[in-house]
């Protein structure tokens, strides 16, 4: 079957719609064999070591089990200090032990404005249409006081012939099967990504190509005195 790559998809993924409790498990599973493997939290790691300064703290939204803001504070020096933030109680109950896990919605942020160092958005931006997207980057970017750190996936004819054949032998969740191909033509291409950025006011922005099939994305928040990202 061929797919119209040109434009993002629009259709909402089954964990965010909602799924019975079991499937929410496997499918939570299969996201951290997917970010351990495929989730680019190598360079993830390197971007964000750049900004949070010794003890800093961190905010990752859309967590998930929190599986990749555990992973940021095993590696990260200075023993910083780090929220996870998800909309679903569910996937709150999984994540690892030590870190503060905060219930609560993107669009209604319960933090005051430079309440962290670093906030990260990592495979979680491309659950937002492009008319909700300057609004969402700009309420996350005014709770950081150095950066807003973008990881999310890039639209591609290859990862989404490749998650054709190998999701399903890969996942436990047909949920995740069905999600993971949703997510690749949700993705963005550069430029969608640089356009949001900019919608959003935001400046210092640098974004970048990353493996496998990945755009990683700093921006400083127009607060920030000198601009540089």
């Amino acid at each position: 079957m061929t797919v119209d790559l040109r434009t993002r998809a629009t259709d909402r993924e089954l964990l965010d719609i909602g799924v019975d409790a079991a499937e929410t498990r496997k499918s939570l599973g299969d996201l951290r064999f997917v970010n351990r493997w495929l989730g680019n939290r190598g360079a993830l790691l390197r971007t964000v070591r750049d900004h949070l300064p010794p003890g800093g703290r961190l905010l990752d939204v859309g967590c998930g089990s929190a599986d990749l803001p555990a992973f940021l504070l095993s590696r990260l020096p200075g023993s910083p200090r780090a929220v996870g933030l998800d909309v679903k109680v569910a996937h709150l109950q999984a994540a690892p032990r030590g870190l503060r896990r905060v219930v609560g919605d993107v669009r209604r942020l319960p933090f005051p404005d430079r309440s962290f160092d670093v906030v990260t958005a990592s495979l979680f931006l491309h659950h937002f249409d492009a008319p909700e997207l300057p609004g969402v980057l700009r309420d996350l970017a005014r709770l950081a006081r150095n950066a807003l750190v973008v990881n999310d996936l890039r639209r591609a004819r290859v990862p989404l012939a490749l998650g054709r054949v190998a999701f399903p032998l890969l996942f436990r969740s047909r949920v995740s099967v069905e999600d993971g191909l949703l997510s690749i033509r949700r993705g963005f291409r550069e430029p969608e990504l640089r356009a949001a950025l900019a919608a959003a006011g935001l400046v210092g922005v640098k974004v970048r190509r990353s493996f496998p099939y990945r755009l990683l994305a700093v921006a400083r928040a127009p607060h920030s005195p000198d601009g540089r990202a």
